[in-house]
C-alpha cells in the first residue's frame, strides 16, 4: 500500500446537509427549520433545563449542604497493611506509592491503628491516630510527622 493509494471506507465519509439553498436542494426556503416561532429564529433554542417559561425543577428543589473548600483529603493506610515491611525500614510517602498501597495523587498520608504491628518500623506520614502512635512505639518503632500539608 502507497500514501497515494489510501483512502476512507466506503460510506465513511458523509456530506453535511447544505440548507437554504434554494427549492431544488429540498431544504430551501425555512432551511428546514419550520415556519416561523421560536424554533425558526436564530439563537432561538433555550438552555438545558429551560421549562417553557415554567419555573424550572432545578430551581423548585432547595440548597442543601456546603461544601468546606479547605478539607483536606488523606490516603488511609492501617497498620496491618504495613506489616509486609522489612524490620526498621523507613516507610515514607514516596515508598508506600510506589508499592501501589495509596494512589499516586495521594498529597497526604495518614496511618491508622487497624490491626497489629509485631516488628520495629520508621514511618514517616501527615498524621497519625493516637492509637497508631501507640502501637508502633510500643512495637519499638519511630513516628515522624511532616509538617506543612
Amino acid at each position: 500500500m502507497k500514501l497515494h493509494e489510501l483512502k476512507p471506507h466506503p460510506g465513511a465519509k458523509k456530506k453535511p446537509k447544505r440548507v437554504g439553498r434554494g427549492p431544488g436542494s429540498g431544504h430551501g426556503k425555512t432551511s428546514t427549520r419550520g415556519h416561523k416561532g421560536q424554533g425558526a429564529r436564530s439563537g432561538g433554542t433555550k438552555g438545558a433545563g429551560f421549562e417553557g417559561g415554567q419555573q424550572p425543577l432545578i430551581r423548585k428543589i432547595p440548597k442543601r449542604g456546603f461544601k468546606n473548600i479547605f478539607r483536606k483529603e488523606y490516603a488511609i493506610v492501617n497498620l496491618k497493611d504495613l506489616s509486609r515491611f522489612d524490620k526498621n525500614q523507613q516507610i515514607t510517602p514516596d515508598l508506600l506509592k510506589e508499592t501501589g498501597m495509596i494512589r499516586k495523587s495521594a498529597t497526604a498520608v495518614k496511618v491508622l491503628g487497624d490491626g497489629e504491628i509485631t516488628k520495629p518500623l520508621n514511618i514517616v506520614a501527615h498524621k497519625f491516630s493516637q492509637d497508631a502512635m501507640a502501637k508502633i512505639q510500643s512495637a519499638g518503632g519511630k513516628v515522624e510527622v511532616i509538617q506543612g500539608v
